[in-house]
């Protein structure tokens, strides 16, 4: 027997014990933490450890006779092949239809039988939504029990990694500043406190970064807050004794990790607390102390730090243009080397491009594991190359490099698609219908306030035209020396919520794509700031925004079929790579610069 599949076995009579123990009949394993991350720490990564599948976004449930991984179209492919032999079931979910295993746990267990799940690592709203679910069912929900504690027995304790400060020019606002504009947010609710848990939330808005998630330059921590000071609840030993003075004096003191429910059991009767339902825990909720008062709203730092300011929009297109150059440099090197016939694979794309960026000012590391994926690979959309598994460069297609760079002064996530050796008529086809829909969602103009989903359509049109279409979302919101993915915009079919409203200063990706499994993908991504647009009606209808694209890197013309762009649309490329030429040529010399000027010629 396959030693991993052996392992995984083990692993879940482990769980089914733990669920006998406790009398439940079912298990629901989320990826998810005490913070509602996306990316976990080690410790956190139960999923993953129970099935097997290394994606970073699943749900697995295992029952006393079964189990099954929940995964949409981003991982299909990658969760057959880490399944085979599990005896862990794939269930595809359709795409929008998150919770689609809530059903299929109330048709799985018979009236009166119990689902656990760990309260610590379960949201607010979800958890009210799995127990309506379940109630109606005739079943009853377990919050109490952690399978994965008593099944993994060498689990990894808290991220031990410190925690700096993000300091001027490039934190432009001051933490005292931050912290009172969210006192003044949730005190116009009517509330004396608020408690935040998202871990990206805390250190946005006390000017702190750490590296406890890989890619994200955040840390484990909890923060409470009343109307006169804050109470960080961290790991022992993080935050050094000056930094320590420094957030004392704008009235941030420290305390232990685990005392974040202790603090929130002994608030006083007469407080109101402010909560995000999306974005605590149910353990955490159930923690707060009986006849406390509770608002679920927002978080005012998630809304606040969607919104950049002008000052930071200078550094991220700083960060911009330092990204493009090393973008520039790795693809000169790049042709070179392949035109020489040298081997490349898609390990050596990571190495090489990662290098480039290291090699520019204010580079902190990586937003996230470089996508190289070269013809059958670039159809996986989260697909990342192995020492085990991985493609040569050789022959004929398309090769999609999908990367992203953390800067002092920004965060950067590009998507770029380049020809190998002799491209079809199809594979040029699908490139152009992909690229239409980037260009068509970055040049649109709409209302301030509209809702991010409602823009989803705009970027599909030239695929749905000809009957095509994509499994993940369109946009996703990307923060400031901060998480690559972050909210609360979304330009997705994601149900839109007030809170999706599209303001000035949000950053976005445009990232329309096309997957043909065993064959090939295209995938061509932009990041856009959201700005102000003067209309001929001069705000008689309302304030209209714009997308204002900055994101600095060439789009390969060899793989348009020029047959279907409108003039419009080539005039629009060429004014881009007119732009883009202009900023980055002081950045880069040699055959980087040489490249450059080939890249952005004018069609």
């Amino acid at each position: 027997m396959d030693t991993r599949t052996h392992t995984i076995t083990l692993r879940l009579e482990r769980i089914r014990d733990a669920l006998r123990a406790s009398h439940c009949h079912a298990a629901l394993i989320p990826s998810a933490d005490p913070h509602l991350s996306e990316y976990l720490p080690e410790r956190w990564q139960g999923r993953q450890w129970a099935s097997g599948f290394t994606g970073s976004v699943a749900t697995l449930v295992v029952t006393l006779d079964g189990a099954a991984l929940f995964a949409d179209s981003r991982y299909w492919t990658q969760a057959e092949a880490e399944l085979a032999g599990t005896g862990i079931t794939l269930v595809k979910v359709p795409t929008g239809a998150a919770s689609f295993y809530i059903d299929w746990i109330t048709e799985q267990l018979t009236t009166g039988q119990s689902l656990a799940v760990d309260g610590q690592v379960l949201g607010l709203a979800l958890a009210q939504q799995i127990r309506g679910a379940l109630a109606a069912a005739g079943l009853n929900l377990n919050t109490g029990v952690d399978v994965i504690k008593s099944a993994w027995e060498d689990r990894a304790g808290l991220p031990t990694a410190p925690v700096f400060e993000h300091l001027p020019p490039q934190a432009s606002v001051s933490r005292a500043e931050k912290l009172a504009h969210v006192r003044a947010a949730f005190a116009a609710r009517g509330a004396s406190h608020h408690f935040i848990s998202t871990v990206d939330d805390i250190a946005w808005l006390l000017n702190l970064r750490g590296a406890d998630v890989s890619y994200n330059p955040v840390f484990m921590a909890h923060l409470l807050l009343d109307a006169q000071g804050a109470t960080l609840f961290l790991a022992t030993g993080k935050i050094d004794a000056a930094l320590q003075a420094r957030l004392a004096a704008d009235g941030v003191k420290l305390a232990v990790y685990e005392q974040a429910a202790a603090a929130l059991a002994a608030l006083p009767a007469s407080a109101c607390l402010l909560v995000d339902p999306k974005r605590v825990t149910l353990g955490l909720r159930e923690a707060v102390a009986a006849g406390v008062r509770v608002i679920e709203a927002i978080n005012p730092s998630t809304l606040a730090k969607s919104r950049k300011t002008a000052d930071e929009a200078v550094f991220v297109r700083e960060a911009m243009a330092q990204d493009g150059a090393a973008m520039c440099e790795f693809y000169a090197w790049f042709e070179a080397a392949f035109a020489a016939g040298e081997r490349i694979t898609e390990l050596t794309i990571d190495e090489h491009l990662s290098a480039a960026r290291a090699r520019r000012p204010g580079f902190k590391g990586l937003s996230f594991s470089t996508i190289a994926g070269f013809n059958a690979n670039g159809a996986l959309p989260h697909y990342r190359a192995t020492d085990e598994s991985h493609s040569e460069i050789k022959g004929n297609g398309l090769l999609l490099i999908d990367s992203g760079g953390q800067y002092l002064g920004g965060t950067t996530d590009i998507t770029r698609v380049w020809p190998i050796g002799q491209v079809s008529a199809a594979q040029k086809r699908d490139y152009t219908l992909v690229l239409k829909g980037t260009l068509a969602l970055s040049r649109t103009c709409f209302p301030r306030g509209t809702l991010s989903p409602m823009l989803d359509a705009i970027a599909r049109a030239p695929l749905w035209e000809q009957g095509l279409d994509y499994g993940h979302g369109t946009g996703h919101g990307v923060g400031y020396f901060m998480n690559v993915h972050e909210g609360p915009q979304s330009i997705s079919k994601a149900v839109p919520e007030a809170t999706m409203a599209m303001e000035p200063g949000m950053i976005t990706s445009i990232e329309p794509g096309l997957y043909r499994p065993g064959q090939w993908g295209v995938r061509i991504e932009n990041l856009v700031l959201n700005v102000a647009l003067d209309t001929p009606e001069k705000g008689q209808f309302g304030e209209m925004l714009a997308f204002e694209t900055l994101t600095l890197c060439p789009i390969d013309t060899r793989c348009i079929d020029l047959t279907l762009m409108r003039p419009d649309e080539l005039a629009w490329l060429n004014g881009y790579h007119a732009e883009v030429r202009r900023r980055l040529s002081p950045l880069v010399e040699g055959p980087a610069l040489a490249w450059l000027n080939e890249r952005t010629a004018a069609i």
